[in-house]
């Protein structure tokens, strides 16, 4: 399973209500696709950063999800038909995720064997300046 960040933009036209069962819409298409939400962040009416269409404000939503590229493609095809969705982009996050965990695990293991600062350091230092 992959992991992906699905961010789309709902049109400032609808209600609270709509944007939440539209929500919900999305989120059970991907449940049927055998994907696995793992966290979910409506935010309220926001400014666009340019105008869209005739829009300059849209709900956003930003869902990660574990799946396949079925599942993404699937939830991409109907953004694509819906007159709710101004805007989406679905982004795979793991390889990013694996490459922080890999360069957390590096930089803990640096930071054991060296000692930066430490007196020996300095005064070794010292002794080749005088030399």
């Amino acid at each position: 399973m992959r992991v992906y960040e699905i961010v789309f933009i709902i049109t400032p036209t609808h209600t609270k209500e709509e944007v939440d069962s539209y929500t919900d819409q999305v989120i059970k298409t991907i449940e049927s696709k055998n994907g696995k939400i793992v966290k979910v962040d409506k935010s309220t009416k926001r400014p666009l950063a340019y105008k869209i269409g005739k829009f300059k404000e849209g709900y956003y939503v930003i869902l990660t999800v574990e799946g396949d590229g079925a599942m993404v493609a699937e939830v991409e095809r109907r953004f694509k038909v819906s007159d709710f969705v101004v805007r989406f982009l679905s982004v795979r996050v793991d390889d990013d995720w694996k490459r922080v965990e890999k360069m957390k695990v590096k930089r803990g293991a640096n930071s054991k064997g060296h000692s930066y600062g430490r007196a020996s350091d300095a005064r070794g230092s010292a002794a080749n300046a005088d030399a």
